[in-house]
């Protein structure tokens, strides 16, 4: 089944936008995908709709994820990718949420969603009301901070390992080694002939 065009995807969010007057606030196409804009508490009903309608047959969940816009208010959205193979169709749902506020889950719609809200919830900090075990799924337990937001620090905090010495789990501070890089703001290809890396001179002596 050839791929969906620009004037299907059109008129299915045409179509939704007047199914779904009062949860979906916007669409557009983007490269060849169709966007959706939904409302935080409209965002249940409109994945239940989108599963059950005969035109839309989006059946299958394939992600959950979140997006950090810092400066922006609210700050967050949080992004739901679903796929019609009936149709041969992928659709993309954007939900506006502001820190510390609340997303339904959706997992009475698709129980998958239970990993992806906890893994959203684990990057990002997103809470989602109704979820039936929110904790955390990538990071260590009492991890403090969500790793994907644009204002988590690249250095500072701990990192947990084994330890074969004292047979258990250790925490140490995270140790970033740069002793073989030299910061000159350069692109590799030209900063490349003002230090030598290790190795380096190897090459040099096979030209001789």
């Amino acid at each position: 089944m050839a791929q969906a065009t620009i004037a299907e995807l059109t008129n299915l969010g045409g179509y939704l936008k007047a199914a779904l007057s009062d949860a979906v606030t916007s669409f557009n196409v983007t490269f060849g995908e169709l966007n959706v804009d939904v409302l935080p508490h409209q965002i249940v009903r409109a994945v239940k709709f989108l599963r059950d309608d005969p035109r839309s047959k989006f059946i299958q969940l394939i992600d959950i994820c979140g997006v950090d816009y810092p400066e922006r208010a609210p700050r967050f959205d949080v992004v739901y990718h679903l796929l019609s193979l009936h149709n041969n169709q992928r659709i993309r749902l954007r939900v506006p949420v502001g820190e510390g506020q609340t997303v339904p889950s959706i997992i009475e719609v698709h129980p998958c969603a239970n990993w992806f809200e906890r893994e959203t919830y684990d990057m990002y900090g997103i809470l989602f009301a109704g979820h039936p075990d929110l904790r955390r799924i990538l990071t260590d337990y009492g991890f403090d901070g969500y790793p994907l937001r644009k204002d988590f620090p690249l250095t500072g905090f701990v990192e947990v390992r084994y330890d074969d010495e004292e047979k258990r789990v250790v925490y140490q501070p995270v140790q970033l080694v740069q002793e073989f890089r030299v910061f000159d703001f350069l692109s590799p290809w030209e900063g490349a002939d003002k230090y030598i890396l290790p190795g380096d001179e190897k090459a040099g002596e096979a030209k001789k």
